[in-house]
């Protein structure tokens, strides 16, 4: 299946006529630099970040036992990196340990793997990665937690993701490279982590989560 963003719906470039400029109801839109976001009450938005930059290193929303974190990556002109992408996953994670296949979903085709879980042994825990390609961007999404494998725990992180607007910029960017988000303006900054934070586990509440209201 071939999902047609801009057609079928998002995520949206800073381009489209279409792209819903507020929010819904009781969604709150929140701007990262690079990536806007339509997040409903209710929904904790957790990041690694610079304290004297503000430019964050990761980025995890979460929704009660369902976790989904965001990343847009730069992309090259000429077509569609995503299923690169997926390749990349698939052999990255078999090489792990760890356990994955590509079904068909709502966006397209995605990933649905059981990943090694950092300083637990051997222990594999669930993960879902969904990718829209853009103009010169994609945007990448990990589910975790229960939205991982139960697509109605993860309805509201999933409408998130439909919902990001992505603000590629001019500059010039190798194609799979980070595309740099940012604190929102008035953001406490002396609670954010320093970029070289370790891997986090969204569900675990410490000193190296910043959260945002």
């Amino acid at each position: 299946m071939t999902y047609l963003r801009g057609v079928d719906g998002g995520p949206w470039d800073d381009s489209d006529a279409d792209a819903p400029s507020e929010g819904v109801g009781e969604e709150r839109v929140m701007a990262f630099g690079s990536l806007r976001l339509r997040v409903p009450e209710g929904v904790e938005v957790q990041v690694a970040a610079d304290q004297a930059t503000g430019k964050i290193s990761q980025m995890t929303l979460r929704d009660g036992d369902s976790g989904m974190q965001l990343q847009p990556y730069a992309s090259r002109k000429s077509g569609a990196m995503w299923p690169e992408v997926i390749d990349s996953l698939k052999s990255s994670i078999n090489a792990s340990g760890g356990l994955v296949e590509t079904v068909e979903g709502p966006f397209g085709t995605e990933v649905l793997a059981q990943v090694q879980t950092p300083g637990e042994g051997n222990a594999l825990q669930p993960a879902r990665f969904i990718g829209v390609d853009g103009p010169r961007w994609f945007l990448r999404a990990v589910f975790m937690g229960r939205g991982a494998r139960d697509r109605e725990a993860a309805a509201r992180l999933t409408k998130i993701f439909e919902s990001a607007l992505v603000v590629r910029g001019v500059s010039a960017m190798a194609p799979g490279a980070p595309i740099i988000l940012s604190l929102p303006a008035n953001t406490d900054t002396t609670k954010a982590a320093p970029v070289n934070s370790p891997d986090l586990n969204p569900f675990v509440r410490g000193p190296e989560i910043t959260e945002i209201r």
